[in-house]
């Protein structure tokens, strides 16, 4: 919705909006949650979007645990609110959470220019104070795998990617020289193809198959 030229200022103000107004806590709804945490990841404020989550106070899906809920209130204050309009089982304002946790945190996401999982996507954002992820999907192609764990500068990742489809895997690695697949220079490594470093990830292309990556940031 925003032109390009003002994107990265509409940005600034959402960030500094959540971190001074709202003390980095969600200020969203159903429709809005889902943009905000996606926003921040794709801007480079995955951190922002992880202390959402993480949260234990008002408003926060940890308020509503810390609180007895076994289950997703529809309103933040669900505990307070009118029972005439709020119910406990409202899986809606779950749900975007949950698509946050598979495609940026787990980072399995469907190619944009492609359907049912095909062409896919794998991109984590690691954050800290997050040690490991450990997610699947069942797609009609088979079974999608993204298992990553971090200590220190190294970052070790299990993938895999099922018959019949192709993936462009996002590394996190500021030298392409420090990944790694199965022991073997990942560049070189079967089944692997070396595409280009983009910030701070180096990009590869494989095929079907179960992969292990490891990359040490220098």
């Amino acid at each position: 919705m925003v032109p390009d030229g003002y994107r990265e200022k509409v940005f600034s103000n959402i960030v500094d909006k959540t971190e001074k107004d709202f003390n980095s806590h969600i200020s969203t709804g159903l429709v809005g949650t889902q943009w905000l945490m996606r926003g921040l990841s794709d801007y480079g404020r995955a951190d922002l979007a992880f202390r959402i989550v993480t949260n234990r106070d008002y408003p926060s899906w940890g308020y509503m645990i810390e609180h007895g809920a076994t289950t997703i209130w529809e309103l933040w204050n669900g505990n307070t609110a009118d029972p005439a309009m709020n119910s406990h089982n409202h899986v809606m304002l779950l749900g975007d959470l949950l698509i946050w946790f598979y495609e940026y945190l787990a980072g399995i996401q469907n190619a944009p220019d492609d359907a049912g999982f095909k062409k896919i996507v794998m991109r984590p954002y690691p954050v800290a104070g997050l040690d490991y992820v450990k997610a699947t999907c069942h797609s009609v192609h088979g079974l999608i795998k993204s298992h990553w764990n971090k200590e220190g500068n190294t970052f070790q990742w299990e993938i895999t990617v099922p018959g019949n489809a192709t993936a462009t895997v996002y590394i996190p690695a500021t030298d392409k020289h420090l990944v790694s697949e199965n022991g073997k220079k990942a560049s070189s490594a079967q089944g692997v193809k070396f595409l280009k470093m983009e910030g701070q990830y180096a990009v590869y292309e494989v095929g079907s198959g179960s992969y292990r990556f490891k990359s040490v940031k220098n």
